[in-house]
This record gives structure tokens, C-alpha cells and sequence, in this order.
């Protein structure tokens, strides 16, 4: 006999019907008390755009006695109710329009309320931007679709270029073998194939770390902030054929540039467009390079071009702008923050008057005969045009010294005479007898021997004087050092200090371009300015200067002679060893000078131990644990993105602070209180130095070669 089989109930699912608005209550049931996702302005904006795309879940209100009132309340919905509440409250919705419920009556109102929220499984981010792309797919736009969900268009483009990462990335985000983060660097590339070499070559790595991503995905390309993408322009390499690759979920900075070759090429036809127009001005040479290396133009004299003076409809504008900048400022002074249209409209006055008086330079026909220039880019990206560079080997014949003759009555007046035809008396010896000679009616001319040893005596004298007077000892100094650094064959001193300049742009490519650099030729500029042209000249400027002028012109010419380089050429371990003193005196920090670790600075060209010797004493053990599988080009980018903002200096670059005993008292003897006075850091005698004939010179040069700037340093010296 067969079994009846017990056939199960069949689930009835609860009741659906159209409620009037104002027949419904919100419920003290409803589970949800903490504000999250959208707000109620855009659901109900969403809701008036759509109408409600869910039910509202509501129980019967009951009287005392378990009749219905006829009013629902509703445990789960509420969020959609304050919605549609605030659309009647707009008049956008009749007070009494039917809204869609699912009736419950069984179980507990916190029940449902509590499993409407819980079971509904939120959307995966995936699936949201897959739905995006399929939308512009169906034609719509990205404003239309950011409209559609109440979301800016830069967060539709994100999504837009999340779904166009290669389908095998996405499955793999999709089964959590790749984090959100790591799917975000992935669209820095759009090449899907290159974006799934990259993830198969990270696959044995110990970290896939979102900027390694980046880092290999952008390998080759140029950054938009480097200067020959400044000088280019995005727009015009683009319109040439050039891709940019954006990040557009972190800073880019305008993006990287793809084709590095075409880049270079327009680069090198721009410079050569540049250097045809300023070798059209007459220049001997034009050299063009993207960068020259720092001090390319060091032992070249730099011809001093007068500026071309405006014309007058140059000066009329130039009245004309400074007069309604001081009118603007005027009206606006006693204003703590300007509008907004004054502040554009004087910041476009400042960049006209700036341009007006920036005059260009204008150089005689034999200087540019003879003289050339260098076309390069800046740093920010602008073209550098440096003129007026005249090599040594171009520099016109020196003209021969011609001593000048003394007539009877200059002779008369100075006490001594020197001829041009003056025969030597023979050599200089202590045991030579004066010899007699008969008068003349004339005065005969002072012998070589004499003049030797009277400037002998006057030089020792001078140098007794200047010691004692600091100040005019300064002013020699710096009148030598500004000589040599300023007017480069300048001999119109007495001074024998020869400062010299080592030349760093072999050591350090790329130097020029950081801002100390730039800091020492913008200061050189700026003081070869406000010198004379002509070498005869300085002294008497010099005089004319404040002290204050003097000690930054002195502090600057001297550190230009600064050599703290370790050359493995030349050994100067002492020299060295000043060099970090001198740092210390000075508290030099290379952080705030402007150094900064990476790759190419320091990184990329020493051993992984060293980088993970430097990444372990920046960030500790276990971050150099982290990078201690990667090979050497990628160890060397992830500890530059490590060490960035740590402060981490390589060892040669950290200043090590001087011990406070460190710096020796030297007491300074008065030559008056002793005939030979010790100084105490070099333990020479004073007369040691002052005396014989390698302190004195050549007796034929102290008489014959600098007369002129020795008597201008005993004159100011009496003075």
C-alpha cells in the first residue's frame, strides 16, 4: 500500500496595498536610530525622479480593544518616509497620495524592522561601476549619470575608469585577491595588457603596494611638473600625438607623459627655434643644451649689456599702471582682505609692470663679435637665455704695461722717479757698495735697487698698518677677492689673495636646478650689478659702500672660494675636516637647504644594503623587512617613497654639532706691547711672516707692477 506523502504548507506572503500618505505613522519599533548613507534630500530627490522603487513594510494601529484605527505605522521604511514627508511638505506630493505597503501582522514590529536592514546584502563596489559603464554605454553622459545619483562627475569618471581596468584585474578584485587601493593605482596605465604584466610580475613579490604599482606602470614616462613639460605645454604635446596618462585617485600633478622620445623632440626643436632667433642677434657662439652643468660659465668674463631705455608709449603705460595700482591700494587700504576683482586686477598690474621693466639688454657690435650664449630651461620650466659669455681664448690681447714717466717737477713732488729706460744696477747684495755718482743739471731717475728697497719697507709698514686697522684690512680683501671673482683677469691689487672657485657640475648632475644653486647665481647677478664694468673702478666703489653692504658682498665672494669636495684625485683630508666644522658653525641642514633622498639622488646608485640600512634607521625593522625581497630599481623606489618626509640624510650630508670647548680662544697682541707677537692657532712667529723676502715678494713687482691700489690701501688706511 503507498504512502501518502505529506505535502509541506505553502508560504503566504503578506498583503500589498496603496495606503494614503496621511494615513501613516512612523513607529518607536524601527530598529535604525544612527544617521547613515544617503540623506533625506537626496532620497527624496531620487524619489521624485524615480518614484518610491520600494515598498514601505507597516502594521495596523489598534484601539484599546485590538480593533484597527484605520492609521499604520511603519517599523521599517522610515528613511523613505521622511522622504516622501518632505515632498509633501514641498507641494511636489498630495498629502493623501497612495503609497505602496506590504502589510504585517504576525511577529514583532522590531523583527521586521531589524531584518529588513540586516538581510539586505549592500551592493558590491564592483558591480556599482560596472552599472556606471553600462550606462555611457547606453549613451548617457557622465553629468547625467552624476545628476542621476546626486554624485559630482570627477567620482563618475573614477568609477568610469575603475570598470575599464583589465577584466582579469577585476575578477581578481572581485574575489578579494586585490585590495580597492591596489585597483585605483592600476588605472594610472589605461593599457589592460600592461596592467596584467604588472600584476603577474608583483604576484612573487612580498608587497604590491599601491605606489609600486604606480611606480611600474609609469616606468619611462615623464611627469608633467618636469620642466621639459613646462616648457612644451600638455596642450601642444597633445595635440602632437602625445598621451598623458592621470591618476585620478591621488595628487598627479597633471599626469605623466607616455612618449618621453616625442617630448625630447619637441624640446630640442623648440631650443633650436630659440637659439636661431638669439643667434640672429649677432652673438660669435650659441650653445643649446636642456641643462648645462652648474658653473658651465666659470672662467668666462660676462659683458655687462646697458638696458634699452623705454620709449614713450612704454612710459606713459608705465605711469599709467603705477597710477592705478596706488589708486587701488589707496582705496582699499583700510580693508582686511581685498575683492576679489581688485586682488586679480592688481596682481595683472604687478605682472605688466614687471614685463616693462625687465628691459632687454643692448651690447656693442665688437662685444657680440666676440662674446656668445647659452639657451637652456629654468627649473619652473621657462626659457633661460643666458648672453654676453666671452671665452678666454676670445678675449683680445692684453696691451703692454706702459710705465709712465715722471717729469722733474712730479718727480719733485713724489720723491722718486721711475724710467721706462732705467738700466739695471746689477744684482742686489747686501755687501755691494753705493756707488757715487757725479750730479747732473737734471735729477737723474731712482735706481731699480733703491725703489726695491724703499717699497720693501713702505709694503712692511702698510701691512703693520692694515693689521691694526680691521676694517680697512676688510675692505683690501674684499677688494682682491671681488677682483678676481668679478672681473677675471682684474690684477689692480696689492692684496696677494688669489680666491679660486672649483667647478661641481661634473661631480653633481642636475645641481643647478635645486635652489641653493640657483640662490648663489641669483646673489652673484644681483652684486655684479651694483659693481663697476671697469676693474680700475672697484676700489673707489668699495669705499663708497656701508658696512653692512661690504660684510654680505665679503661673506660672498668668500664663499664662492668654499671647496669641501671629497676628490679622489686630490687628498685634503684637512680640508675636509674644516669643511664639517664649517658646516657646524654654521648649522647647515641640508633638509632645509633643499636636499631631498631618492632614487636618483642617492638611493638607485648604492647597494641594497646600504638602502636597507638607510630605510631601518628612518622607519625601523620591520619596514626594511618589508623591501628586503624586492631587486634593486624597485628596493630603491619603495625606500624613496619610505624615507619621503622622514628627514633621513645620507651620512657625508648630516652636520655633526661643533663641542662647546671646541673653539680655541686666540688672543690678539698689539704690536706695541711686543716686538714679535705668536699666534696662537698656527704657532709661526709674526716676524717670520712680515720678514724676508717670500713675505715681500719680488722686489722688481713691489715697485713696479700694482703701485696704484697700494697707494689707494695707504691712503685710506692714513685716512
Amino acid at each position: 500500500m503507498a504512502r501518502k506523502t505529506q505535502t509541506q504548507p505553502k508560504i503566504t506572503l503578506s498583503a500589498s496595498r496603496d495606503i494614503p500618505f496621511d494615513r501613516l505613522t512612523l513607529s518607536q519599533s524601527n530598529v535604525r536610530h544612527v544617521k547613515a548613507g544617503v540623506s533625506i534630500e537626496e532620497l527624496a530627490e531620487d524619489i521624485a525622479r524615480r518614484t518610491l522603487l520600494a515598498s514601505l513594510t507597516v502594521r495596523p494601529v489598534l484601539d484599546d480593544k485590538g480593533a484597527e484605527t484605520g492609521m499604520f505605522e511603519i517599523p521599517a521604511g522610515g528613511r523613505r518616509y521622511r522622504a516622501l514627508e518632505l515632498l509633501v511638505k514641498q507641494k511636489r506630493l498630495a498629502r493623501n497620495a497612495p503609497v505602496p505597503c506590504i502589510v504585517r501582522t504576525d511577529g514583532l514590529a522590531e523583527e521586521d524592522s531589524l531584518a529588513e536592514n540586516v538581510q539586505r546584502a549592500p551592493l558590491h563596489p564592483l558591480d556599482q561601476f560596472r552599472a556606471f559603464q553600462a550606462m555611457r554605454d547606453k549613451g548617457r553622459s557622465e553629468e547625467e549619470i552624476a545628476a542621476a545619483f546626486f554624485v559630482a562627475p570627477g567620482v563618475v569618471r573614477q568609477r568610469l575608469k575603475l570598470a575599464a581596468v583589465a577584466p582579469t584585474l577585476l575578477e581578481a578584485y572581485a574575489e578579494e585577491a586585490m585590495t580597492l587601493d591596489q585597483l585605483m593605482a592600476f588605472t594610472v596605465n589605461p593599457d589592460p595588457a600592461r596592467q596584467e604584466q604588472v600584476w603577474e610580475a608583483l604576484q612573487g613579490r612580498y608587497t604590491k603596494a599601491p605606489h609600486e604599482i604606480r611606480r611600474m606602470l609609469t616606468e619611462g614616462a615623464v611627469r608633467a611638473t618636469d620642466k621639459r613639460a613646462r616648457l612644451i605645454g600638455l596642450d601642444a604635446y597633445v595635440e602632437a600625438g602625445g598621451a598623458i596618462m592621470r591618476d585620478l585617485f591621488s595628487q598627479d600633478d597633471g599626469g605623466w607623459l607616455q612618449d618621453a622620445g616625442l617630448l625630447d623632440l619637441m624640446v630640442s626643436e623648440k631650443l633650436a627655434e630659440e637659439a636661431e632667433a638669439v643667434r640672429a642677434e649677432g652673438w660669435k657662439w650659441v650653445e643649446v643644451a636642456t641643462d648645462f652643468a652648474y658653473g658651465h660659465s666659470w672662467g668666462m668674463r660676462r659683458l655687462r649689456g646697458e638696458a634699452e631705455p623705454m620709449s614713450d608709449e612704454e612710459l606713459a603705460a608705465h605711469q599709467a599702471l603705477r597710477a592705478e595700482m596706488d589708486a587701488l591700494e589707496a582705496e582699499h587700504a583700510g580693508e582686511a582682505e581685498l575683492p576679489d576683482a581688485v586682488d586679480i586686477r592688481l596682481g595683472e598690474i604687478e605682472t605688466a609692470l614687471e614685463t616693462l621693466e625687465a628691459r632687454p639688454l643692448r651690447f656693442e657690435p665688437e662685444d657680440l663679435a666676440r662674446a656668445g650664449a647659452f639657451v637652456s630651461i629654468d627649473p619652473s620650466g621657462r626659457l633661460r637665455i643666458e648672453r654676453g659669455f666671452v671665452r678666454p681664448e676670445d678675449e683680445p690681447a692684453p696691451e703692454p704695461e706702459a710705465t709712465a714717466e715722471v717729469g722733474t717737477d712730479e718727480a719733485a713732488a713724489v720723491g722718486y722717479e721711475i724710467a721706462a729706460s732705467e738700466v739695471d744696477d746689477g744684482p742686489l747684495s747686501p755687501d755691494a757698495a753705493p756707488v757715487e755718482e757725479e750730479e747732473e743739471d737734471g735729477l737723474k731717475p731712482l735706481s731699480d735697487r733703491l725703489v726695491a728697497e724703499l717699497t720693501a719697507h713702505r709694503t712692511i709698514a702698510l701691512r703693520d698698518a692694515a693689521a691694526r686697522d680691521p676694517e680697512v684690512a676688510m675692505l683690501a680683501a674684499l677688494h682682491a677677492l671681488a677682483l678676481r671673482l668679478f672681473h677675471r683677469y682684474g690684477l689692480d691689487s696689492c692684496v696677494e689673495i688669489e680666491p679660486r672657485s672649483a667647478v661641481f657640475g661634473a661631480q653633481a648632475p642636475g645641481l643647478g636646478d635645486m635652489p641653493y644653486a640657483q640662490a648663489v647665481e641669483a646673489r652673484h647677478a644681483a652684486w655684479a650689478e651694483r659693481l663697476p664694468a671697469a676693474p680700475e673702478e672697484l676700489w673707489e666703489v668699495l669705499t663708497g659702500f656701508d658696512a653692512e653692504s661690504r660684510a654680505a658682498l665679503f661673506a660672498h665672494c668668500v664663499s664662492l672660494t668654499v671647496n669641501a669636495v671629497h676628490d679622489p684625485y686630490r687628498r685634503r683630508p684637512r680640508a675636509l675636516a674644516h669643511g664639517d666644522a664649517l658646516a657646524a658653525t654654521l648649522s647647515l641642514d641640508m633638509n632645509r637647504a633643499g636636499w631631498r633622498v631618492s632614487a636618483d639622488t642617492y638611493l638607485g646608485r648604492i647597494t641594497k644594503a646600504r638602502i636597507l640600512e638607510a630605510v631601518r634607521e628612518a622607519k625601523g625593522e620591520a619596514a626594511a623587512e618589508r623591501i628586503a625581497g624586492l631587486k634593486k630599481p624597485e628596493m630603491a623606489k619603495a625606500a624613496e617613497a619610505l624615507l619621503e618626509g622622514s628627514g633621513w640624510l645620507p651620512e657625508l650630508l648630516r652636520t655633526t654639532p661643533l663641542a662647546e670647548d671646541a673653539a680655541p680662544e686666540i688672543e690678539l697682541v698689539d704690536a706695541d706691547d711686543a716686538a714679535v707677537a705668536t699666534e696662537p692657532a698656527t704657532g709661526v712667529a709674526r716676524s717670520d711672516i712680515d720678514g724676508g723676502e717670500t713675505a715681500m715678494g719680488d722686489p722688481e713687482d713691489a715697485g713696479e707692477d700694482e703701485p696704484v691700489a697700494g697707494e689707494a690701501l695707504a691712503k685710506t688706511a692714513a685716512e
